[in-house]
């Protein structure tokens, strides 16, 4: 709505990303800040709690009555701040929107299967909700490569050329991607604000390279891809962190709200998808380096317990292990935090070092 009062008002403020992003930040957190105690009351009075998984840690069993689905309020604010700011005749936004859309309204549907059920396990089954994301994955990769503003030349980090052109099979390695890293932030989202933070530096990073990349002379400069178009994906990033934000004043510890699948599923394939249209897959390692560490922890012990009947950890993911070492909610937490935002420190050097 904003960019069309510059268009037919001539009101230039509006015409620049960085206006734009400013004021979608400010609006989703603002409403989500609003929005969050309404939809807590609701779901206490419903009992719209995420049943607590039978062998997670004991210190989890006093958070069997905290609502779930907050994701619904962050992602919502997040696309109607979207709406209000972003140009909707941008593909990388319309990617970006039924991206988000998608993907939470498949953990909205886990999240009340649990719900109703009683147990942890009765969502989705594993197969049918990767199945769907997949199906979700390849519409918005098929969005962006058949529209042809993105390219299907794939990069690495730290080098300046592309390495190879991936053509048509560019659709499915950016579906892997976008499946991924929803698949890596759910697995994260265990302890208050344990994937809302690093998500949100990932956000930050993600947005800072997509403004460079689709500004003509800053992309030119620091010998990046210039994808025309791209930079205004900065103006839905600013609105999940500002949304993500919110829903963090309620989530941190002791949470009085989880975002449950229908934040999680959507903040990470968004992040995955940031990455594609950014052309930093590879570098998403860095960037979502604790999300990286909390998958790799999971798939060591599973292979570890299939092969050798042995655990390499005392609990998967690998927050777990530490909560049964021992420590503190709060040290896991912000250690988590801690190695996120170095992570990202790092990743930010590709800017230059290329």
């Amino acid at each position: 709505m904003f960019y069309y009062i510059y268009e037919l008002l001539n009101f230039n403020i509006f015409q620049y990303i960085t206006v734009r992003a400013g004021f979608s930040f400010f609006i989703a957190f603002c409403l989500t800040v609003y929005l969050m105690p309404k939809f807590i009351a609701w779901a206490k009075a419903k009992n719209a709690a995420q049943p607590i998984y039978e062998l997670a840690p004991q210190t989890h069993q006093k958070k069997a009555k905290t609502p779930t689905m907050g994701g619904l309020v962050f992602i919502g604010t997040a696309v109607f701040a979207t709406l209000l700011c972003a140009r909707l005749d941008n593909v990388f936004v319309v990617a970006s929107l039924l991206c988000l859309v998608g993907f939470s309204a498949l953990g909205f549907k886990d999240d009340l299967n649990k719900i109703l059920g009683g147990k942890n396990h009765d969502g989705l089954s594993p197969r049918a909700k990767l199945a769907v994301q997949v199906l979700i994955g390849l519409v918005v990769s098929s969005l962006l490569y058949f529209h042809g503003e993105l390219g299907s030349k794939f990069y690495l980090p730290f080098y300046k050329f592309a390495l190879l052109d991936l053509g048509v099979f560019a659709i499915v390695f950016w579906t892997i991607v976008i499946v991924a890293a929803s698949n890596a932030v759910n697995l994260t989202d265990g302890l208050d604000g344990l994937a809302s933070v690093p998500a949100i530096f990932s956000l930050l990073t993600l947005g800072v390279f997509a403004y460079i990349c689709g500004h003509a002379v800053f992309s030119t400069y620091l010998l990046l891809p210039k994808i025309m178009g791209v930079g205004e994906t900065v103006i839905i990033a600013a609105a999940l962190i500002g949304s993500l934000m919110g829903f963090l004043w309620f989530n941190c510890h002791p949470a009085e709200v989880f975002m449950g699948d229908s934040g999680s599923l959507s903040v990470g394939a968004y992040i995955g998808l940031m990455g594609v249209m950014t052309k930093n897959e590879i570098l998403l390692i860095i960037i979502g380096f604790v999300f990286v560490m909390e998958t790799l922890s999971v798939i060591l012990q599973v292979g570890s317990f299939k092969i050798f009947k042995k655990r390499i950890f005392l609990m998967a993911p690998i927050h777990h292990h530490f909560e049964i070492k021992g420590w503190v909610e709060n040290k896991i937490i912000v250690r988590f935090w801690l190695i996120a935002i170095l992570a990202n420190l790092i990743a930010l050097t590709a800017l230059k070092i290329r």
